[in-house]
């Protein structure tokens, strides 16, 4: 808990002078409130007569104790306002900073990760750390000062109160130590349950409409009711354990007090301690003591904050699998000759999803894979555009190792068209300028109208500024496809990955896209992907994959006369093969 909780300091980042005054000044002010009882003190024991008598004598130490006063409060109110400030901006910092990391994690990652357990994990780790701030540079840093430091001190005053107050504050402490270590693991498990929780609800929202057709609304919320019973019973133990710790605090509390007075008393009777310095250590204990309970709060707020940050910090430890390697240069705008040379990948380290894959592709070259599901047609684009590295052999772009390239650079030189189009919940404008913000008007209604998106973005409630529904469900399959087709038309890459780029679209709107596709494909290196044979009947070349490998290559009709898996593949999906040619 410990190195969390140093670790939440070391993530301060630009605010680090500001994190060091902030910290001066509070044990500055535990320093002045030490004084403050000291004074008190005094001033009683001029009053009561064992120091010197009437006002010559009170007033200094009067003047001194409500100057001490005022500069508590003043020093009080400049930490709040400092620290709302740092935390404010900090939080706010981490979040982007958060953000941009996921951003460029690996789709490895993220098939891994629920969104809604990362979402879940960002805004509660940067809540938490924010809090922490907040807590240690108003208060908390101020009471370990006293309790570490000024305690000791007291000791100076009157060593036999002094050690007394020392004992109970530390046997106290103690106890807290014990419920921390103790509950720990319990906490852990909380955490874990709540992360099952909050991927439970966001998968349920994402599929409300399954939800509501399969009658699932009352399954799905048993469900859920199921996992906040599982929540409950887990932190159940934990909030026991620590009402106990907060009812030996507040009892502590009250022996300290009581402890004080009456040792205080029996000194005072054998001439070891004076009025004042009894009232002095009162008021010494009830502070410390009040310190001690802000010190076990803060302690109970980190604790229940350690599973959460530790989640928020393993995300941030996680390495991109693919990233720019020292010297990567920007390649500007590729001429788009691509070729594989002796490629292998592997998801898992022990079966290559793809072996040995070697072909070369001419700039301007139209190429098709085709195999079944699982031959590694989509693992062998994703190598092209680095959502991962070969294990073995290279990749070249003119010429170029795909890892001497930098990321961005590479990536803005290639347009994908996925299978499942990815539209953001923003307007159709700012999902066309995702890859090309600075298009004029006239280039978007020219890629909308080249991807057949025209007449159905007009027929829109605001045309081109409409918000789509979150992933772009206010439209329909062949809407959305044709709008990410328009995107990357729009963007105007050299090298163009189509991902099965028709497979939601009717027959009609199937061949008006594919005449898109076709005109936008000349001039530019483009890979299709498809399962439907009709759609790459004009590629130039087709790759045939399976079981990871290239097992024929050349032109369509070439392939249906051989007679071989392509054949097969065409046969499967009524072409007659004997016609062809």
């Amino acid at each position: 808990m410990i190195r969390i909780y140093l670790r939440v300091l070391g993530a301060l980042g630009a605010e680090r002078r500001l994190a060091a005054a902030l910290m001066l000044a509070n044990a500055v002010l535990a320093a002045a409130q030490f004084g403050e009882p000291v004074l008190f003190g005094r001033i009683i024991d001029r009053v009561t007569g064992t120091g010197a008598g009437g006002w010559p004598g009170v007033l200094p130490p009067l003047a001194a104790w409500g100057g001490l006063g005022l500069f508590n409060i003043a020093c009080g109110v400049g930490l709040a306002f400092n620290a709302d400030r740092l935390a404010h901006r900090r939080r706010l910092d981490l979040t982007a900073g958060f953000f941009e990391h996921v951003l460029h994690l690996p789709t490895s990652f993220h098939g891994a990760n629920h969104s809604g357990r990362l979402l879940k994990v960002m805004l509660e780790g940067v809540n938490g750390m924010a809090g922490l701030w907040l807590s240690f540079f108003r208060d908390n840093c101020a009471s370990v000062v006293a309790l570490t430091v000024m305690m000791p001190l007291s000791l100076l005053v009157n060593w036999r109160l002094g050690l007394l107050l020392v004992v109970l504050v530390a046997a106290s402490g103690s106890a807290t130590l014990l419920v921390l270590r103790h509950t720990e693991a319990m906490q852990t498990s909380v955490e874990r349950h709540n992360s099952g929780l909050a991927e439970r609800v966001a998968d349920s929202f994402a599929n409300v409409p399954v939800i509501q057709s399969f009658t699932r609304i009352a399954n799905e919320t048993r469900g859920l009711r199921r996992v906040t019973e599982a929540v409950l019973a887990a932190q159940m133990p934990v909030l026991s354990w620590w009402a106990l710790a907060a009812v030996a605090t507040r009892a502590a509390s009250t022996l300290t007090l009581l402890s004080i007075f009456v040792l205080g008393l029996a000194l005072h009777f054998r001439g070891l301690a004076t009025v004042g310095e009894i009232v002095a250590f009162m008021s010494l204990a009830a502070g410390l003591i009040a310190r001690l309970d802000q010190l076990v709060s803060f302690s109970n707020a980190l604790f229940l904050q350690v599973p959460k940050l530790r989640d928020f910090f393993g995300v941030l430890d996680t390495v991109p699998a693919v990233a720019d390697r020292p010297g990567a240069r920007d390649p500007g705008r590729v001429a788009g000759r691509v070729a594989f040379e002796g490629v292998a990948y592997s998801y898992d380290g022990r079966r290559d999803a793809v072996s040995d894959i070697a072909f070369e592709v001419r700039a301007g070259e139209t190429v098709a894979l085709v195999g079944e599901t699982g031959s590694g047609k989509s693992t062998t684009l994703g190598l092209l555009h680095r959502v991962f590295d070969p294990a073995r052999g290279r990749i070249t772009v003119d010429g170029v190792d795909l890892r001497d390239l930098s990321l961005a650079g590479l990536r803005r030189n290639i347009g994908v068209v996925f299978q499942e189009p990815m539209l953001f919940a923003r307007s159709i404008e700012e999902n066309l300028r995702v890859g090309a913000p600075d298009a004029s008007a006239d280039e978007v209604a020219s890629a909308l109208a080249r991807a057949r998106a025209a007449d159905f973005v007009a027929r829109q409630p605001d045309g081109l500024s409409t918000v789509l529904g979150e992933r772009g469900r206010s439209l329909s399959g062949g809407e959305r496809q044709r709008l990410a087709i328009a995107r990357v038309l729009l963007k105007n890459p050299p090298i163009l990955l189509l991902d099965e780029a028709t497979s939601a679209l009717d027959a009609v709107t199937e061949r008006m896209v594919q005449d898109a596709v076709d005109a936008a494909a000349r001039g530019r290196t483009t890979f299709i992907i498809a399962h439907r044979l009709s759609t790459v009947r004009r590629a130039d070349r087709i790759l045939v994959f399976h079981d990871g490998r290239v097992v024929e290559e050349g032109g369509f009709d070439e392939l249906l006369r051989r007679g071989g898996r392509f054949a097969a593949l065409a046969r499967a999906q009524g072409f007659a093969v004997a016609e062809a040619g």
